[in-house]
């Protein structure tokens, strides 16, 4: 896989994973994302692409690369499920 094709497959991924909610908006009354749902999760998904793309080009070590990207996976996961549930109770928490 050349270095082109894995940087498109990174960027492709928040794509396809945003296809989901919109296949479950259309299809099913039990999934009701609003516009604002939409964008926020696109910056949050293509924030984190463009961050591991990042940690991919510029950090040289495996290890290192590796710790990164799984720091970066977990910080996502804490920020989106605080905005799901609010774990944290922070006012941006959801309900």
């Amino acid at each position: 896989m050349t270095q082109k094709q894995k940087t498109l497959a990174i960027y492709a991924l928040p794509l396809v994973l945003l296809c989901i909610p919109l296949l479950g908006n259309i299809l099913s009354d039990e999934v009701n994302w609003s516009a604002s749902d939409f964008l926020i999760a696109g910056i949050l998904l293509f924030s984190m692409a463009f961050l591991i793309n990042l940690v991919r080009t510029r950090i040289k070590t495996q290890s290192r690369r590796i710790l990164i990207c799984i720091f970066i996976l977990i910080a996502l996961a804490l920020i989106w499920i605080e905005l799901a549930v609010g774990i944290f109770g922070t006012p941006f928490a959801g309900n």
